[in-house]
């Protein structure tokens, strides 16, 4: 790989389930060792994109834990989540991706202000792309949950903003507080998670002022993403949704983080955005979430509907959805890595609202309608090979 060919993927939870697997499937996929199943930027509706190739993306990011990436795949291995004859062709590059993670912003160990912090954070990831000399880099926050930002704190003047980080306190979530650090490296940014991130309006300021990207939030991997297909179907032949209700159980970090109550509220909000944007009003029932430790790094989704059909009729539907999480998220990051890092390439800034086919709480956009999305997220890369950047849906 030659130098500036390169695109660099730094992921903020660099040492998690999700990027672990996104790590050991680029290089696996890249050396040709499986196929690129469920990377939708590898179909072939997307032929003929400029795109990043897979074995010309290189990894780094943030953590707060010091278990090395080799050893982390060896769990997840030991989980049924990577195949273990994966593993000793993929070690090397595990091995020079975990050389680049550095440590990332633990509020309880902090002393610093933010503004301190932040520039420590911003001189890893440019010293990542000047070692690597990569053509742009994507940071990408795979990081734990966070509960939705306070309203006192939804910062909209960038000054103000940037005089609150140099005071003693927390006034940014830490997800929001590597958005500021992307941004101000001049790096394309994605919300992977339903974290506050980049929604807050004085970071869209400063991604405009530094011509970068950003994208989100919360990836739709599982319950959601099948929300997003069957909620059209009902619309489009009239029939009357009465309640939507689901229950989903996981183990694992995320089922660990989601028993807090603030991190589970942000959860569910972004769960249950997608139905009432579809149908155009709220409907009766509400998103559960459970955390079943034995589960490990599984997660089962059971929905029930309740709707009407012709003279009132009353009918149900169900289903379950039963998946590995970090194998349905890592494709997606893989995807979201290359597109972002092209829309930089053709000069976009700000919001990429064309992304929202990725995303529960698409950024931008209000269209939650799946196949919709799919057709917006295709004319756009075409067109950015036309020389089209365009500025929003």
């Amino acid at each position: 790989m030659s130098g500036d060919s390169r695109t660099g993927v730094w992921l903020i939870g660099a040492r998690g389930s999700v990027a672990t697997t996104t790590a050991v499937g680029a290089a696996a996929v890249g050396a040709g060792l499986v196929d690129p199943t469920a990377c939708v930027t590898e179909s072939a509706d997307f032929s003929g994109t400029t795109l990043a190739p897979l074995n010309e993306l290189v990894f780094g990011g943030h953590d707060v834990v010091g278990t090395p990436l080799p050893k982390r795949a060896e769990e997840l291995a030991r989980s049924g989540v990577i195949p273990p004859r994966l593993l000793d062709a993929v070690h090397d590059r595990l091995m020079d991706a975990d050389t680049e993670i550095r440590a990332g912003y633990d509020a309880d160990d902090e002393i610093d202000c933010q503004a301190a912090t932040a520039e420590r954070l911003v001189d890893d990831i440019v010293r990542f792309r000047e070692r690597h000399r990569t053509a742009r880099t994507v940071v990408i926050n795979v990081a734990s949950s966070e509960p939705p930002l306070d309203k006192h704190r939804q910062y909209a003047d960038l000054e103000e903003l940037e005089h609150a980080l140099a005071r003693p306190g927390r006034p940014l979530p830490p997800s929001s507080l590597y958005a500021y650090a992307a941004l101000r490296a001049g790096c394309g940014y994605v919300d992977f998670t339903p974290s506050p991130g980049a929604r807050v309006p004085a970071l869209d300021v400063l991604a405009r002022a530094h011509r970068v990207p950003y994208a989100g939030s919360d990836a739709k991997t599982g319950e959601t993403l099948v929300k997003t297909a069957l909620a059209p179907m009902f619309a489009a032949r009239a029939l009357h949704i009465r309640s939507w209700s689901g229950t989903n159980l996981l183990g694992g970090g995320d089922g660990a983080t989601l028993a807090d109550s603030g991190a589970r509220r942000s959860k569910s909000l972004s769960k249950d955005r997608p139905l009432a944007g579809i149908l155009g009003r709220p409907v009766e029932g509400k998103t559960h979430i459970d955390n079943v430790p034995s589960m490990g790094e599984w997660k089962t989704a059971w929905d029930h509907i309740q709707f009407e059909g012709f003279l009132g009729v009353p009918m149900t539907l169900q289903f379950t959805w039963q998946g590995c999480d970090s194998a349905l998220a890592a494709p997606l990051v893989l995807d979201l890595a290359r597109l972002v890092a092209r829309a930089q390439e053709a000069g976009r800034t700000g919001p990429l609202p064309e992304l929202g086919f990725f995303f529960k709480d698409p950024v931008g956009l209000n269209e939650h309608r799946l196949l919709p999305q799919y057709e917006v997220l295709l004319s756009w890369v075409h067109g950015l090979n036309e020389g089209v950047a365009g500025e929003g849906v």
